[in-house]
């Protein structure tokens, strides 16, 4: 594959930074995360599992995908957070680890040297003592916080329309995208991952914690 160009396992015990923090410890959220100078690692690993694997994690705590989209180099979700011990940031910062660990692995086991050179290149001197040795995401996320329907709908119609616009044209329309929740905002049939649609999650009183009976 090469360079290619724009266009550790401490399971969940470390923080990322963020370009703000989230003042909140509950609620809906639209979050959007990027790989390293916009490169396809999603795609090059095809590492759409390996975010999967994170929904997963986040179900298993007591936390709901509502919605999201999977591109090549960027990944958009609407999560329901439901209040923990730990902050947002930590929860998305530590995801963001977890992905970079498996997406690394994958690139030494396809021999990507000169992916894996270009990748630990960026990394920042003072990151680097905390054995960070490559950077597979940008530092920062974007995060908005959904208050009403609206605005929930308002964040998936863009999400789900990002697949067809611009420079990807990966679909003719949203709802024949594979890594998105389009097929089932659109049709009702739940696609190649499972979500909970946003309705119920307004009834649904997040700043109750999860026992660890449930």
């Amino acid at each position: 594959m090469g360079t290619l160009r724009s266009t550790e396992k401490n399971f969940y015990l470390v923080y990322m930074p963020v370009k703000t923090t989230i003042p909140y410890t509950d609620g809906i959220f639209s979050i959007t995360f990027t790989c390293a100078n916009w490169l396809p690692l999603i795609e090059a690993v095809n590492g759409y599992d390996i975010v999967y694997k994170w929904f997963d994690y986040l179900k298993l705590k007591g936390h709901f995908i509502v919605g999201y989209v999977l591109m090549p180099n960027h990944v958009h979700a609407v999560i329901g957070f439901r209040k923990t011990g730990q902050s947002i940031n930590t929860i998305i910062g530590n995801g963001k680890r977890f992905m970079a660990y498996e997406m690394i692995t994958r690139l030494n086991e396809m021999g990507q040297q000169e992916l894996l050179k270009q990748l630990s290149s960026t990394v920042e001197p003072s990151r680097s003592h905390n054995n960070k040795k490559h950077d597979v995401w940008e530092l920062s996320f974007d995060w908005k916080r959904c208050e009403t329907s609206d605005f929930i709908i308002q964040k998936l119609d863009y999400f789900h329309n990002n697949p067809c616009k611009g420079k990807w044209r990966l679909c003719e329309s949203p709802i024949d995208y594979v890594h998105s929740s389009a097929r089932y905002y659109l049709s009702g049939e739940q696609g190649i991952y499972f979500v909970t649609n946003y309705a119920e999650l307004l009834d649904t009183d997040l700043t109750i914690e999860r026992s660890n009976n449930d």
